[in-house]
């Protein structure tokens, strides 16, 4: 009796923080995985206990390299779509990277993802809703941008683009793909690097630096952890009711920045001052930030009975031991 073949599935950012863990989950369930990462914000840290795997095939690349990427996609029965430029300080330091990237870089995957007829999931994100005050985010929501002239908006923007020409191609070419909107998504192997304020908190608080809170400290997120997120994009991508539509992933219990950094504070049993900086002198002049990010799920948890189960605390404690190893 011949074997079943494996389904092979590509990562694109596969080195990244969410890819890499993706990539975990779709080894643990079987699948051949192929993964791309220019490695500019990934890390080969990140899949270093992936790379003996006989199913992992890594590869060094931009997605912005056309035959490479053709060459991927024809290899693979599906694509999940990750790579991006990401955090708030990369987007106001490399604007071009990130505008190019985001909206240049997914059409390239689309475009071939719709040659070989390869279901496709495209992560976007919670900011595609911008200054929207009305809380918990629905998928129908309006977006709510600032002008064109700060650049913080450019990441929202791009994404929202990503998400038209997704659908677009979807109504058109009658192609499978289906788009994820990630709230903070949170977990072992996430740096600080960008902006991301979790591993920020954890790494200044074990080094006994100052806890740097931006503005007031009363904003509100709510976090996720990587490995409730990973498996339903999994089941999203092998969801046929899922093509076409948007859904927000990510946890609806809020906290506020300044509540977050005492918790860490706490569990780090750290000496850390908690302080607080304009986000003038953070970030840009006229800087601006959403007060509150928490989604509305009610779409996922009825199509796939999504419903995070990892609490904030243990997803802290972990990220605590990652750092302190």
């Amino acid at each position: 009796m011949t074997p079943k073949k494996k389904k092979a599935a590509l990562v694109t950012g596969g080195a990244g923080f969410i890819g890499s863990y993706l990539a975990e989950e779709l080894l643990s369930q079987g699948y051949r995985v192929y993964a791309i990462d220019n490695l500019s914000t990934g890390s080969l840290d990140n899949i270093k206990g992936l790379r003996e795997h006989p199913d992992f095939n890594f590869v060094v690349g931009s997605i912005m390299d056309e035959p490479l990427m053709e060459r991927l996609v024809a290899v693979s029965d599906m694509i999940f779509h990750l790579a991006a430029a990401v955090g708030v300080r990369l987007i106001i330091e490399r604007p071009v990277d990130t505008i190019e990237t985001n909206i240049f870089g997914t059409g390239i995957v689309l475009k071939y993802a719709n040659r070989y007829d390869r279901p496709i999931l495209i992560t976007s994100t919670s900011e595609v809703y911008g200054k929207n005050e009305k809380t918990p985010f629905r998928e129908t929501d309006d977006s709510v941008y600032g002008p064109t002239i700060k650049s913080r908006w450019s990441y929202a923007c791009s994404k929202a683009a990503d998400e038209f020409l997704s659908l677009a191609y979807y109504h058109e070419k009658k192609m499978r793909v289906t788009i994820v909107r990630l709230f903070n998504t949170i977990g072992p192997r996430q740096t600080g690097r960008y902006g991301m304020v979790v591993p920020t908190f954890v790494k200044q608080a074990l080094l006994g630096h100052d806890i740097t809170i931006y503005s007031d400290g009363r904003q509100t997120r709510s976090f996720c952890d990587v490995r409730d997120v990973t498996p339903a994009m999994i089941t999203l991508i092998n969801t046929p009711k899922a093509y076409g539509e948007v859904f927000n992933i990510g946890n609806n219990v809020e906290i506020s920045i300044a509540k977050l950094a005492e918790m860490v504070k706490r569990m780090t049993g750290s000496q850390s001052k908690i302080v607080h900086i304009p986000y003038d002198k953070a970030f840009e002049k006229g800087f601006e930030d959403m007060r509150k990010r928490v989604p509305d799920t009610t779409k996922a948890r009825n199509l796939i009975g999504f419903q995070p189960k990892i609490k904030l605390e243990q997803t802290i404690r972990d990220i605590i031991s990652y750092y302190r190893q």
